[in-house]
């Protein structure tokens, strides 16, 4: 079944394995979870020999173990789970994955937008139907928020902080009261929220807007802020374990030499270090640097190696993936590189005449010379 989709949700992806964590789970289950809070987290960050189980379970999200449990503690209480972070830092992977493990559907999701309305959080109608035969349940189109109420299961706001502030004081409502009402229906007007039901939002803390929440919506979620993945090692887990899975997904049999992905964490480490040193914004890439980043500049150059190369991941490639990937505003981006490559990768080249550092350094010098 997961062939037949371009991506198969984590409940989809991970259907055998959440079936058997659901088998041999023993602990208590608050509302109508699938799993108790001790296999969820099992879920997300894998198994441990102290675990006790009888296979292994893999991990699938990177981070403090901490920010995992007090998701889930979160999820067990009547208030929302607040997920916030710098982009690319796997708010919604989490989302996904609590939602998968507790529910086992991660698909209600509203995806918040300065278009989003209240109709998309509660219900719309359908316009033949109400024409034929009037205003009823049959003709409603609940919204996957209230589709999760009824069922009792988690629902999900993407970007919450980009929605307008009466779609907020709409979920205020949703999480407060924990009902809906339909005014347009005289019977069966009220959709009650079912024991489990839960929101997992997620913002981004670049985006502006995020401190406008109001203190009144503040108070009904619990907020979980993921940082950037900085520990080098946690970060080459992490990209390693998309990698494979991409590398699944397309069905390509590709090797990424470790050397290789030492340039491209080295790479994003520098160019951290050297925002983090910067004293405006057009000194800085706009580029948030994250994980997720390097995971689509390694896409890039896997994918271009197996469609127009040899099969061979390349530094080469690699540099010009970077570059493409990165430079996204010209001319402040274009200068950053440009000064990246002359003063931290021309250096480490000279380093190591005999590795792969010369032919990243040509590589990313004439993806440059295109783009100038």
């Amino acid at each position: 079944m997961t062939d037949e989709m371009l991506r198969a949700p984590a409940e989809v992806k991970y259907a055998e394995e959440l079936d058997w964590l659901e088998s041999v789970d023993d602990g208590p289950k608050p509302f109508s979870w699938r799993l108790s809070p001790r296999m969820v987290r099992l879920f997300v960050l894998g198994s441990e020999p102290s675990d006790g189980l009888d296979r292994e379970i893999p991990q699938k999200w990177f981070g403090d173990r901490s920010f995992v449990e007090r998701g889930i503690v979160t999820l067990a209480s009547d208030r929302g789970l607040l997920l916030i972070g710098d982009p690319g830092t796997g708010k919604s992977w989490l989302a996904e994955l609590l939602s998968a493990a507790i529910s086992r559907n991660s698909t209600l999701v509203v995806q918040g937008t300065a278009g989003t309305t209240e109709d998309h959080i509660k219900y719309s109608w359908n316009v033949s139907m109400v024409i034929a035969k009037g205003q009823s349940r049959d003709s409603m189109i609940p919204s996957p928020i209230m589709t999760a109420m009824e069922r009792g299961v988690i629902g999900r706001f993407e970007e919450l902080t980009r929605s307008t502030s009466d779609v907020q004081d709409a979920l205020i409502s949703i999480l407060s009261e924990k009902y809906v009402s339909i005014p347009e229906l005289d019977d069966d007007n009220i959709v009650f929220a079912q024991p489990g039901f839960s929101i997992i939002a997620t913002a981004n803390s670049r985006d502006r807007g995020v401190n406008d929440l109001s203190s009144a919506l503040k108070r009904r979620f619990n907020f979980v802020r993921i940082p950037v993945v900085t520990n080098k090692r946690s970060e080459a887990e992490i990209v390693r374990f998309r990698t494979t899975e991409l590398l699944r997904r397309h069905r390509i049999e590709l090797e990424v030499p470790p050397t290789l992905l030492d340039i491209l964490l080295q790479s994003f480490a520098d160019l951290r270090s050297a925002a983090a040193s910067a004293t405006s914004d057009d000194q800085k890439l706009e580029s948030a640097l994250s994980t997720a980043e390097q995971i689509g500049v390694l896409e890039d150059a896997i994918l271009h190696s197996r469609f127009f190369g040899d099969d061979t991941l390349r530094a080469a490639t690699l540099a010009s993936s970077l570059v493409g990937s990165l430079a996204r505003r010209n001319p402040e981006d274009l200068a950053i590189l440009n000064k990246f490559w002359h003063g931290v990768v021309e250096p480490r080249s000279k380093s190591d005449a005999e590795g792969p550092w010369p032919e990243f350094l040509e590589g990313g010098r004439q993806a440059l010379a295109q783009l100038s």
